[in-house]
């Protein structure tokens, strides 16, 4: 008779992670006992405190694994080591960042979210709760619910554990899609879009760790990691598992060719959502890929290396060259995010220590760029004929001479666009070059050329951009940058010093990448 013995369990090591999810927990009681009235402030107060107790825990216990090291938290199914600390500490400020914009709300009260989600597009019912002033407050705790998913997915090292932080990560994110103030259905259809593809993703994911655990007769990284060198020629339950359970980390990426939801639910989702979604979810499944890839299937990286190749160099493509034709906003920066996404993919194929730290470092400065630009984009709005604020202007020509209308709200969109372009004195200039180097040390230097030729031509749309905003004049006057109540202009300040920042002085976050870069095998 086989007994069984409970994993242990390091309590302390699971504080910030714990700390985000007690705090969605309490957010789902002060939705039911709070009284209407003062709970978006009691939900606002309970994710920002979430976000920043969740940093102050992670560098304590970065300070705990530089004295002691790296080590298992629950079994062998979550580790605290470098690369999961870092991604916990970005997600924490993208969480509060986040936070910020997505409960601000413009001068005439109007927030980003539909007042009752239940309430059918154009019913009777919408109008009435919208006249009621009714609030979405049920969004705090969905994000935070997802922030806490993020958390584990960047530390999780088991296959099962995987699949279960991802689909913690992706179910609140798939509500939170659907709930836009506006454009109701195309929002909903967005929120359709992400479930269906995400649940493909998920088929995908599980199916891969069934050829997986069929191969190797373990759900761990370290048993996976044990069983491949055994392999005698092709294994086709190791190949294909592998490529399965990396096509539902790259869905989560958005990387070509699992890339088609992305431009449809940035542009149908509440923009505050849309900029959380692609900094914090790229973010964390990166950090899950790299450590899938280095931590379970080191020896497979001979045979891994054209995959990931073909699709690096396919998503630069895709990204790249789709982009230029948008004329919608949040279309061309979603595909601006694909492009991304395989910038970052090169550094994951180089195989290297130093490529780890650079993406870690490019993750946090697409991070911010991407919050900090999707806040400007929530107060771009137009103006009907009869001067009321209506919707956002997300066509590109609606955005011409807005440095003229408001100069600050101009000047910071440029920043990060600069950013995205990689442009020198900006954190995106850093990261790419960390990313490229590493790249090139580890013999990728085809593809590192590629890249830098997807990112000379990605700067022209973000430079198109920057030309409308202060050298075309503009055509009317039926777009307006709103007032807020200026929790969206603390966020765009957050982003734009730590763009600024980190491209003037990256030397010690460098520092700290690369000390952070090693795996806990």
């Amino acid at each position: 008779m086989t007994t069984f013995e409970a994993p242990s369990i390091v309590w302390s090591a699971l504080l910030p992670t714990l700390v985000v999810a007690g705090a969605a927990v309490a957010g789902v009681l002060v939705e039911a006992f709070v009284p209407r009235g003062p709970r978006r402030v009691v939900q606002l107060v309970l994710g920002l405190l979430a976000a920043s107790l969740a940093l102050v825990a992670v560098v304590w216990r970065w300070t705990e694994v530089s004295s002691s090291g790296p080590q298992h938290v629950i079994g062998s199914s979550v580790v605290e080591d470098g690369p999961a600390l870092a991604a916990q500490a970005v997600l924490a400020l993208l969480g509060f960042v986040g936070l910020l914009v997505i409960a601000d709300r413009t001068e005439s009260g109007e927030g980003a979210f539909v007042a009752q989600a239940a309430a059918r597009p154009g019913s009777t019912a919408e109008a009435d709760a919208t006249r009621a002033g009714l609030a979405q407050t049920e969004v705090y705790p969905l994000t935070l619910f997802a922030l806490s998913g993020m958390f584990v997915f960047a530390q999780a090292n088991d296959l099962l554990t995987l699949f279960i932080a991802l689909e913690v990560l992706s179910l609140p994110l798939y509500v939170l899609c659907g709930l836009a103030r506006r454009r109701r259905l195309l929002s909903q259809e967005a929120s359709l879009k992400y479930f269906l593809l995400g649940a493909f993703a998920s088929a995908f994911m599980i199916f891969g760790i069934a050829l997986l655990y069929g191969y190797s007769g373990s759900i761990t990284f370290s048993g996976l990691s044990e069983a491949v060198p055994t392999t005698v020629g092709m294994d086709y339950l190791l190949l294909g598992g592998a490529v399965l359970v990396i096509a539902g980390l790259l869905f989560k990426v958005g990387a070509v060719p699992f890339h088609s939801w992305t431009p449809d639910v940035y542009t149908g989702a509440p923009t505050p959502v849309t900029g959380f979604m692609a900094a914090a979810t790229k973010l964390a499944a990166l950090v899950a890929l790299v450590r899938f890839v280095y931590v379970a299937l080191p020896d497979l990286s001979w045979d891994l290396t054209p995959f990931f190749w073909a699709v690096a160099a396919l998503t630069m493509l895709v990204g790249t060259v789709v982009g230029i034709v948008q004329s919608d906003v949040k279309r061309m920066l979603a595909y601006s995010s694909i492009a991304h996404a395989g910038f970052l993919l090169v550094g994951v194929v180089a195989y290297e220590q130093a490529a780890v730290s650079g993406v870690l470092f490019y993750l946090l400065a697409y991070g911010l760029a991407t919050v900090g630009a999707f806040a400007l984009v929530t107060l771009v709005r137009e103006r009907d004929p009869d001067g009321n604020v209506t919707g956002e202007a997300n066509h590109i020509a609606q955005w011409a001479g807005l440095g003229r209308r408001s100069p600050i709200a101009a000047v910071g969109m440029t920043v990060f666009l600069l950013s995205f372009a990689g442009i020198p004195l900006t954190a995106g200039f850093v990261g790419k070059f960390s990313v490229f180097s590493a790249a090139v040390a580890g013999g990728q230097t085809v593809l590192v050329v590629l890249a830098v030729l997807a990112s000379a031509a990605t700067a022209f749309f973000y430079v198109r951009l920057v030309v409308l905003m202060f050298f075309t004049e503009p055509d009317g006057d039926t777009v307006v940058v709103v007032s807020s109540e200026g929790l969206t202009t603390v966020g765009v300040t957050v982003c734009l010093a730590g763009t600024v920042l980190l491209g003037v002085l990256p030397g010690p976050l460098l520092e700290l990448a690369g000390q952070a870069a090693t795996f806990l095998p």
